[in-house]
């Protein structure tokens, strides 16, 4: 079978396969190019990210200070006004890291839900299979 071009069926066939070849390549190209530019959208917002953490710290650092600067005006030596405020944020991170290691337990990771209800259907498929 040959068409008005006198290329044979073979040749359009090839012709065919490369033209898809080079879709896929392209395709693939394209979406390899798509990927790397989210990757440096992600890694530029990450470093906005780490900026703001840092500019928080030294906020802290600031307010720290602040409040300490407040109790030692309101009479309180500078020393213990340093050490209340101290164990104050001392205790609030200690809460945070503690609930934030028991949210990340694994067990709380368990799909339960969906171990109950296989459970469920196994002892009713086995219910039914007894009734029998």
């Amino acid at each position: 079978m040959s068409d008005p071009t006198g290329k044979t069926t073979a040749d359009m066939l090839g012709d065919a396969l490369g033209h898809v070849s080079s879709l896929v390549r392209k395709e693939v190209d394209l979406a390899r190019a798509e990927v790397s530019e989210n990757l440096n959208k992600a890694g530029v917002a990450v470093g906005m990210i780490v900026g703001a953490v840092i500019v928080a710290l030294t906020a802290l650092n600031v307010l720290s200070a602040a409040l300490v600067a407040a109790l030692t005006e309101a009479g309180v030596d500078a020393g213990w006004s340093a050490l209340i405020i101290g164990v104050i944020f001392a205790v609030i991170a200690f809460v945070m890291a503690n609930k934030g290691v028991n949210d990340l337990k694994l067990s709380s990771f368990a799909p339960s839900r969906t171990a109950k209800n296989v459970k469920r259907d196994a002892h009713a498929v086995k219910d039914a299979y007894d009734d029998k």
